[in-house]
């Protein structure tokens, strides 16, 4: 077998036990290093250092699609932030790249994700940087998106900029109004940039969970402008 097809049977498998929490098997991937992969949780949290605060609780989701969302609280300052993006499995590291393009670096640890630094190497410190597994929801912190709008036939739908991923849109009215104000008949996506954060809802009759977006006020339509523009 060549080196290039053993390579995409690699990513095959890194994909296929990411996001999947529910195997007991242990698989051995095929690369030039063959090491034994454990299936990966779908949730951690932990508290990391921070300069100015009582420290930061981390807490990282990722699915199955592909798509991740961090959140960080900062505690003793009542303030939170949050960010999504897509990961990927290189090596031995989870790699997140967020909706920016900005990349953070994680390797896998038995049933924890111990934080590496911006280049991806081990961070020379006795302070924890550890996330343990955990079962958590998802946060309701506010997050700046961009993307492409377009609502029809009383159903809104989001193109996500950065990661080119579609997301079903809970029904708001003010929203709705806006685009439809400012919309050309001709041409049906509008750029938006709003905040939001993520909800699980069923999918249309389905039992299925996906994740929906929902808005938390602040929204700014670009009449004639899309993600390339």
């Amino acid at each position: 077998m060549s080196k290039k097809v053993l390579t995409v049977v690699a990513v095959l498998s890194l994909f296929a036990l990411f996001g999947c929490n529910n195997r007991n098997d242990t698989q051995a991937v095929a690369s030039e290093h063959v090491m034994p992969l454990k299936p990966m949780q779908q949730s951690y949290r932990g508290i990391i250092p921070c300069a100015d605060c009582e420290g930061i609780e981390a807490s990282l989701y990722l699915e199955a699609s592909g798509t991740w969302i961090m959140n960080y609280s900062y505690l003793g300052k009542n303030s939170s932030f949050a960010s999504y993006g897509e990961w990927a499995r290189t090596g031995n590291k989870l790699v997140l790249t967020s909706s920016r393009g900005e990349k953070q670096y994680f390797l896998p640890k038995e049933d924890s994700l111990v934080m590496l630094d911006t280049q991806g190497d081990p961070i020379q410190s006795s302070l924890n940087f550890t996330l343990k597994a955990e079962s958590l929801a998802l946060p309701t912190t506010p997050m700046p998106m961009k993307g492409e709008y377009t609502y029809m036939a009383d159903a809104a739908i989001f193109k996500d900029c950065g990661s080119g991923k579609i997301y079903p849109v809970d029904s708001n009215a003010a929203l709705q109004n806006a685009y439809l104000d400012v919309r050309d008949e001709n041409v049906l996506p509008v750029l938006l940039e709003f905040d939001a954060h993520f909800i699980k809802q069923p999918k249309p009759d389905s039992d299925t969970l996906q994740n929906v977006l929902v808005s938390d006020g602040k929204a700014k339509f670009f009449p004639g402008k899309n993600c390339q523009s």
